[in-house]
């Protein structure tokens, strides 16, 4: 859909052809109209929606589409784990705002990469999985501490990660339809019945999950970049440029716990040509002076006109801790 916009609204499916036993991969919104989804085979996907375009899968284009958005993820995680080629959790501080956040995260992956993602907010990874889902395709949605039993009491057990269509039945058969209905159940009945998941159902449908990232991903660096519509030359239209970006750089150290005394600044030029320079000062704390005038000295460095800049610093106290919260993001 995004290497070729004309099969933006057209039913289209990733997977085998129908006559070599082929099964769908994953499919986009138009096919699951038609009841399409994932795992089934492609037969009866065409079945269900003759006019479904299906189309081989490219691992390489999804790496790299992969790569791309988690490199951008983690410029806004203080920890952050990759569960998937297209699903991660990140840890940023409490006292920031989830929801810029999240939208700050969403704009860029699509105006970076061109494709579109969903975020959940919420304390906990099994929460945050399930708030991801919730505002599908390119949405978000968080859910407060003090939202959290209301939320959880109301939640289908199908929505449950781990629970499948065949334990959704099991459950629904005992009459257990909502979070709500298994809270009411003691623990030893729960493990009886499904054993150690049973445990889980308990602390789940009490909206309990104590597991942390199991990636020890910490934030080394925080920036930004504008790429402009024309290119721009050097002396007052660099430094023009880069008070323009200034506000937004300030805002994204703010939104990520810091302040620019933890950063060593650090600045990027990309020319007409795609030539890429940085430069960077480790003996200094960031500074608007500091960047203006690692951008004056980057810039000059080819005589050419300028395509894009960033701003960027390197944490200086990189073990320096903060307060978090989850975040869910999947594409």
């Amino acid at each position: 859909m995004r290497d070729q916009p004309e099969l933006r609204n057209v039913p289209i499916a990733i997977g085998g052809a129908s006559d070599r036993r082929g099964v769908i991969s994953t499919c986009n919104y138009p096919a699951r109209k038609f009841g399409v989804r994932s795992a089934m085979a492609s037969g009866q996907a065409l079945k269900l929606c003759p006019d479904l375009k299906l189309l081989p899968g490219n691992m390489e284009k999804y790496r790299n589409a992969s790569q791309q958005v988690m490199e951008i993820l983690k410029l806004y995680a203080l920890e952050f784990e990759q569960v998937s080629v297209d699903e991660a959790y990140l840890e940023i501080p409490a006292t920031s705002n989830a929801q810029i956040i999240a939208k700050q995260i969403r704009q860029q992956v699509e105006a970076e990469v061109g494709i579109t993602v969903s975020v959940g907010m919420a304390p906990n990874k099994f929460l945050a999985k399930v708030a991801s889902d919730w505002e599908k395709p390119n949405g978000q949605f968080g859910i407060l501490p003090s939202e959290v039993e209301g939320f959880v009491e109301a939640l289908e057990v199908r929505k449950i990660p781990g629970v499948g269509p065949k334990s959704a039945e099991k459950l629904n058969n005992l009459g257990l339809h909502t979070c709500k209905h298994i809270k009411e159940l003691p623990l030893d009945w729960l493990i009886k019945k499904f054993g150690k998941f049973g445990k889980v159902l308990h602390d789940r449908s009490r909206g309990i999950d104590q597991r942390g990232l199991s990636a020890h991903y910490k934030r080394k660096s925080i920036s930004i970049e504008r790429t402009f519509a024309e290119d721009i030359f050097q002396g007052q239209e660099i430094e023009q440029a880069l008070m323009d970006v200034w506000p937004k750089f300030l805002t994204r150290v703010e939104n990520a716990g810091l302040a620019l005394s933890d950063l060593a600044p650090f600045v990027k030029v990309k020319f007409a040509d795609f030539h890429v320079t940085t430069l960077a000062n480790h003996q200094k704390k960031a500074s608007l002076e500091n960047y203006l005038y690692l951008m004056k000295e980057a810039s000059v460095r080819d005589q050419q006109a300028i395509r894009l800049i960033g701003l960027g610093g390197r944490l200086i106290e990189s073990d320096k801790q903060h307060p978090q919260l989850p975040l869910f993001v999947s594409h």
